[in-house]
């Protein structure tokens, strides 16, 4: 019998996922998708993606389609927090962070007021999801 050949994944830049995500959430009708750039802001991470669903069910089958479409490019989350709830869902690529915010915790944490001072991507126009 052969050997099983295991096929190696190529890891996409971490601004292609960035965007690859903004694009996913705003196709699953996720509204007031943004993502900023924290490269020399942030020691934490280089890229967020903050997006808020209209539904608990929208939210975790974006945040399940999200990760799936990443781990075919190579990212896997470090950890998935808040799917149970679905008020905020956090997807850690370590690179990336992919926020699902419901609108009431979106507006209460104001996390694109908090790092106001970073660029933000045009993620319609970039390069990503492909």
């Amino acid at each position: 019998m052969g050997k099983a050949v295991k096929k190696k994944t190529i890891r996409c830049p971490a601004r292609q996922l960035a965007v690859g995500a903004a694009r996913l959430a705003h196709d699953r009708h996720c509204t007031d998708v943004l993502v900023l750039d924290l490269r020399g802001i942030s020691p934490v991470t280089d890229y967020f993606v903050i997006a808020t669903g209209t539904s608990d069910v929208q939210m975790r089958a974006v945040a399940d389609e999200t990760a799936e479409w990443a781990g075919e490019r190579g990212h896997r989350p470090l950890d998935v927090a808040g799917r149970d709830s679905a008020r905020w869902i956090l997807l850690d690529f370590v690179d990336v962070v992919v926020h699902l915010f419901d609108d009431e915790t979106r507006r209460y944490y104001e996390l694109e007021l908090m790092w106001g001072d970073a660029p933000r991507v045009d993620w319609q126009r970039a390069g990503g999801r492909r």
